[in-house]
């Protein structure tokens, strides 16, 4: 009787584990850093590996990048194959930077994405306006989870980065938030993306009225609040966040992972953990 009972326990003690562990959702927001930028030491080929290592040590559902391009994409599910990416780049090719979106292949069923622009005409491909240099876009993906088809929609996106485009980055979380209105209410929402601003700016204070910030909600977290630190490892700005709706985090990190004084990019990664 009291092995039938030991027995017992320990099965619901396995169910209530695979049921803690089906309902966890890992997301990662990474800003690449170009693979074009000047960076001597720091650049690509020389991150290359680390890059892949961070992603494989924290092992993430799905991660949304920014600055990517497409030898970037390529390297990284040669040297973790069992992810996969996808998205056009800013200019509706795969020549420039993406906001790539890498996702376990085994783990998550890609539903349906598309992407729009940053714009005030969001339809047009490669459309500039609001002042902007460059293009700005969203990539967009519904994933459906395999263990239990439960689903969540991820957008990633990467605003203008000059002092001037402060306007710009705030008519994009209007519209960004005008989009994900549209969206069904029962399904949630996860954003991630280099806002190329702080969290006491506007561009937070409208995308924050209808999401929540993980690094300021979840019960725990580790690591530096601030994510842009030049190659130093010395960040001095949050501008990297993962916002969302429908979800619970229970876990953020700012993830700072260097090896023999280089890192992976310019941006340290942050990483989320969610109840879905």
């Amino acid at each position: 009787m009291i092995r039938f009972r030991h027995l017992a326990i320990a099965a619901a003690l396995a169910i209530s584990a695979t049921s803690v562990a089906a309902s966890e959702l890992k997301v990662m927001t990474f800003n690449v850093r170009t693979i074009t930028g000047n960076d001597g030491l720091n650049d690509w080929n020389h991150r290359r590996d680390l890059f892949a290592d961070t992603i494989r040590q924290l092992h993430p559902d799905v991660i949304g990048t920014q600055e990517l391009h497409k030898q970037q994409g390529d390297d990284t599910v040669a040297g973790l194959p069992e992810y996969t990416w996808f998205g056009r780049d800013r200019f509706g090719k795969h020549t420039d930077e993406h906001m790539g979106i890498f996702y376990r292949k085994d783990t998550l069923k890609l539903v349906e994405s598309g992407d729009f622009w940053l714009s005030d005409t969001p339809d047009k491909v490669g459309s500039i306006t609001w002042g902007n240099l460059f293009p700005r876009m969203v990539n967009w993906a519904l994933f459906e989870r395999i263990s239990d088809h439960k689903r969540f929609y991820l957008l990633d996106t990467h605003y203008p980065y000059r002092d001037s485009d402060e306007d710009a980055r705030s008519r994009s979380a209007h519209e960004m938030n005008e989009w994900i209105a549209k969206l069904p209410k029962d399904v949630p929402v996860i954003v991630t993306g280099d806002f190329n601003t702080g969290p006491d700016s506007e561009s937070h204070k409208t995308l924050t009225a209808t999401l929540k910030d993980a690094w300021e909600t979840a019960p725990k977290r580790e690591g530096p609040a601030e994510t842009f630190h030049n190659f130093t490892g010395n960040a001095t700005k949050r501008i990297d966040w993962i916002l969302y709706r429908g979800v619970s985090p229970t876990f953020v990190q700012t993830v700072t992972t260097s090896k023999d004084g280089r890192y992976p990019s310019d941006h340290f990664p942050v990483f989320a953990d969610f109840d879905l």
